[in-house]
């Protein structure tokens, strides 16, 4: 026994009615319910559903012997090759369509560990068409293998070619709009600067934070200096690391504009490309970054031994990702820079950094 549920003139889509001998590879109308009386009452085939030749039997044992079929126009694509072209383009480097189309609506995964890039300007682009859409997690947010980083569909069951085909145009122009970056493992070494820790009158804080965040990423620490407020000492440590293998570079404290603090000339006299001083970012404003030879050089002020999170939980990922990081970049992280300080801190499920 059965039911037919919804409204055959589908809001002014075409349908016909053919055997359901006939039906393999069309298009359901209409909802269909099986009814089994003191056993179950429930939606056997939904609206949209295209008929397989293994559905024949059961709809014949529901009574049908005729269906309600939708009429695809040449101009027209049904819900789930409309998602699956879309899903295709919109994956770039690292990015996967998870698996086919269920109801027009297809994730696309992190086919690697990584940081989720998005191109939001195609994006807009994209999601301006209308009738198609797409969501993703933030950009720069750091993902894991098979984590689902954004959903793309068709929004009406039948849509137009032309409106897909130039969602797909917008996505290949950017040739993904998504992307997940791979995050190398960092050899790092860390330089820890302040006469009050290197002469012993307190005890340092930085180096069990800084080595936390580096093996988290999977990275090594392959050396830790201890330095006086000394710019040609805290350069020569520097050099030393450098000429050991390190492939990062961690220099805290320091940082700010006191007579004392000259970390940062230290960094500027190794003869660095470039160097930004100062990021739009709460906790973390006198944040440090340059490249030697490139070489990334972070310089994490005296806010990332007692914050949680901070700048540097950021960028680091990032820089691990073989983003370049200039003003541009460093300015950005203003909209949405301020930390909440959060009596529990649930970064990165949070608004900092988004």
């Amino acid at each position: 026994m059965c039911e037919i549920q919804d409204d055959i003139k589908n809001k002014g889509i075409g349908t016909k009615v053919v055997s359901v001998h006939e039906a393999a590879g069309t298009v359901l109308a209409h909802d269909i319910t099986e009814i089994r009386p003191g056993e179950f009452k429930g939606r056997a085939f939904k609206k949209g559903h295209i008929i397989r030749d293994e559905d024949i039997s059961h709809l014949q044992k529901l009574g049908k012997e005729h269906l309600f079929i939708l009429e695809i126009k040449e101009d027209e694509m049904h819900e789930n090759d409309a998602a699956h072209a879309m899903a295709n383009a919109l994956s770039g480097e690292g990015v996967i369509p998870g698996g086919e189309p269920e109801e027009g609506k297809i994730n696309l995964m992190a086919a690697t560990d990584g940081v989720l890039v998005i191109d939001s300007d195609a994006l807009m682009k994209f999601n301006m068409l209308g009738d198609v859409m797409c969501a993703t997690l933030h950009s720069n947010t750091v993902v894991r293998k098979g984590q689902v980083v954004a959903g793309t569909r068709a929004i009406p069951l039948i849509v137009k070619k032309t409106v897909v085909e130039e969602a797909v145009r917008t996505a290949e122009r950017s040739h993904g709009i998504l992307r997940v970056k791979a995050m190398r493992k960092p050899k790092a070494g860390i330089v820890i600067t302040g006469n009050e820790v290197y002469y012993g009158r307190i005890k340092d804080a930085f180096k069990p934070v800084i080595t936390k965040k580096i093996e988290q990423f999977n990275g090594d620490v392959i050396g830790v200096y201890f330095a006086p407020d000394d710019a040609s000492f805290i350069e020569g440590r520097i050099r030393e690391l450098i000429d050991g293998g390190a492939d990062l570079i961690i220099t805290t404290g320091g940082m700010s504009v006191d007579p004392d603090d000259v970390t940062r000339f230290a960094i500027r006299n190794l003869g660095v490309e470039e160097i930004t001083y100062g990021s739009p970012v709460l906790p973390g404003s006198m944040f440090l970054a340059a490249y030697k030879d490139a070489i990334p050089i972070l310089g994490i002020p005296a806010c990332g031994m007692y914050a949680d999170i901070t700048v540097f939980d950021l960028v680091l990922p990032r820089v691990l990702a073989g983003e370049k990081l200039g003003r541009k970049e460093l300015a950005a992280l203003g909209h949405g820079g301020l930390c909440m300080k959060c009596e529990t801190c649930r970064y990165p499920q949070c608004p900092f950094g988004k």
